[in-house]
């Protein structure tokens, strides 16, 4: 009776393993699962929801010994969603357009200086550690969200998995360090945190800002979509030469 239990429940893994519904289903868990843990535990900065998902779903596809690949492939109609995601944000933009006429002087300044800075100082810190031109190319886009950054990283010949990870971590320092400065300095305006939340945290740092204000988000949005158009630009020119 055991025996033919586990060989159902074995047999059942590994038709869910063959289609995306496995897949689909472990990183839906790992998200709920994710922000109900950093709920629970008090909601801090260093250790956002999205890092806790990614922690808890890493671990049980290493537990099931999952195929990465299989998991990817399956996992790709959620990698789908992101573009539309990000293309949403122009819903808070719009609501908050009176207040960005305002300040477009200082957003076009800061912009390509910020950006530019983003990307320049993770490649010359990885340059002089020796990295290869696959891991240059990978760093490169860290600070743009995920649906532009996948497209600039094949485009640079990078890879996408560890574009990911420096996109994670990126996201997690820049909304701690962003926050950490701006009780330091002090900056209490939010346009001014959600653009830098935006501008260097990408996603990960416009959740952060939504957190602060509807304000303080659709300038995030700005920061995000305006740094991934110019990093978009601007990277596959500059390998080039």
């Amino acid at each position: 009776m055991v025996n033919d239990l586990f060989t159902r429940l074995g047999a059942l893994s590994d038709t869910l393993a063959a289609t995306p519904i496995l897949a689909i289903g472990l990183t839906l868990g790992a998200f709920f699962a994710g922000n109900w843990l950093f709920t629970r535990i008090g909601r801090p900065l260093w250790l956002p929801p999205v890092l806790l998902s990614a922690c808890l779903l890493s671990g049980v596809i290493a537990v099931l010994a999952l195929d990465y690949q299989a998991y990817q492939q399956g996992a790709r109609w959620l990698t789908v969603l992101l573009g539309p995601a990000t293309v949403a944000l122009g819903i808070p933009l719009y609501q908050q357009m009176h207040h960005i006429r305002a300040m477009w002087r200082p957003i076009v300044v800061t912009l390509p200086i910020a950006a530019t800075l983003a990307a320049v100082y993770a490649l010359v810190i990885a340059w002089a550690l020796g990295a290869t031109p696959e891991v240059l190319a990978s760093l490169a886009p860290k600070s743009v969200t995920a649906p532009i950054a996948i497209g600039i990283t094949e485009q640079l010949g990078g890879s996408v998995p560890l574009m990911m990870g420096g996109l994670l971590i990126t996201g997690v320092v820049a909304t701690l360090f962003v926050d950490l400065l701006a009780r330091l300095l002090p900056v209490k305006d939010e346009r001014i945190l959600g653009f830098a939340l935006g501008l260097n945290g990408h996603a990960i740092g416009t959740a952060r800002a939504f957190e602060i204000s509807h304000t303080a988000g659709a300038f995030a949005s700005l920061g995000m979509g305006l740094t991934g158009v110019f990093t978009a630009m601007i990277l596959p020119l500059v390998f080039r030469l």
